[in-house]
């Protein structure tokens, strides 16, 4: 991606009244002065220099291999035509950088690729979600239709990239500030043991998911706009109560979010949170009524998701938790067993397809009478 400073305001450009684009008739495009081809001048915007490279050119300019080439653009996630000209001076860039970068770390192809693939497939999750986001306020702020909503974006795009450029690095800094702050609190002082060999999935960590009760139910009647207000408040909603317990948002799976936290009281926290708010809110509020589970356990962190027998359990218990409740599995009670701020209560034992029969027990916050 090319690096585009915001512009200052006595700089930026100023993009036409939208108003003015929500009344032009698109019916006879003929009939219209526009730019005969608005699309590739808003490629070149975006892309920071035009398309002048073929795949051929690309490998002379970078001195690296066809087969380096298709690789790395596979796992952005983007297809290459060897004879069309689509790679410009900033891909050429961008190659050398990451090439140059891999033989410094000594990468091997499957940690390159990874990395390469991480930022591929993140990058096109966030320029979708960006770009409905604004069709979606378009259409508010105009009144237009869907199609004209998109038409206004894909004029505005020129002036709202640098801005969402700027704040995609930000946000990149921050959360990247924020993981190495939790890995040098929690691995500092064991540096220079050699753990190597143990056989355990190495971080220990309480793992939950919150479940939307009837989903389908309650979804089957929405409009397309109402079905993705409801779940884009959810998604914002749980993410809201989970981070201000202390937990992370690990994905979202269709009605369900996977969190997860660095110790069992955090986890607690943000579990009884989802609960909580969905019996308060019950229908009307952002996080609807939810099923909860919370399962201390080791844990395989890969890809941005988390895998190991844990989260497989705390799938599990929360197909079995009745609507607005927590369950656990009863090694994860007995961490909380001490502690005067929860009540726990053991569930009748039930046999679960694929791990056999277990003994649940149900988190909730402790009664503390008033005065």
């Amino acid at each position: 991606m090319p690096t585009v400073s915001p512009s200052s305001p006595a700089d930026a450009p100023q993009p036409a009244d939208p108003a003015d684009h929500a009344t032009v008739d698109l019916a006879d495009p003929s009939e219209t002065t526009a730019d005969p081809d608005p699309g590739k001048a808003l490629d070149e915007a975006l892309l920071g220099g035009p398309r002048r490279l073929t795949l051929d050119m690309l490998a002379e300019q970078t001195n690296l291999s066809h087969a380096y080439l298709r690789s790395y653009w596979q796992a952005l996630g983007l297809p290459v035509i060897s004879e069309e000209t689509m790679f410009t001076d900033d891909d050429a860039q961008a190659l050398r950088d990451i090439a140059r970068f891999a033989d410094d770390e000594q990468l091997s192809s499957r940690a390159l690729t990874t990395l390469v693939r991480s930022v591929g497939h993140t990058a096109e999750r966030l320029a979708l979600w960006q770009a409905e986001a604004l069709v979606e306020q378009m259409i508010l702020r105009h009144g237009l239709d869907d199609t004209r909503a998109r038409l206004l974006v894909l004029d505005r795009l020129p002036s709202l990239a640098p801005v969402l450029e700027a704040q995609l690095v930000h946000a990149w800094r921050r959360q990247f500030a924020a993981l190495a702050g939790r890995w040098s609190v929690e691995f500092s002082g064991v540096r220079g043991e050699d753990e190597s060999g143990q056989g355990e999935l190495p971080l220990p960590r309480a793992v939950g998911f919150a479940d939307i009760v009837s989903f389908t139910t309650r979804t089957a009647s929405m409009r397309s706009s109402e079905l993705a207000e409801f779940v884009s408040n959810f998604e914002a909603g749980a993410r809201d109560i989970i981070t201000s317990a202390g937990g992370r948002v690990v994905k979202t799976i269709g009605d369900a979010v996977l969190f997860i936290a660095d110790d069992v009281q955090t986890g607690a926290r943000a579990a009884l949170g989802l609960a909580t708010a969905g019996e308060e809110n019950d229908s009307t509020g952002d996080v609807p009524q939810v099923r909860v589970s919370l399962v201390w356990g080791r844990v395989l962190s890969r890809f941005g998701d988390v895998f190991g027998p844990s989260v497989n359990l705390a799938a599990r218990l929360t197909d079995e938790a009745e609507p607005g409740t927590v369950l656990m599995d009863h090694a994860t009670a007995t961490l909380l067993a001490g502690d005067a701020q929860y009540a726990l209560t053991a569930q009748p034992g039930r046999e679960v397809p694929g791990l056999g029969v277990i003994a649940p027990v149900r988190l909730q916050e402790a009664y503390t009478p008033t005065v």
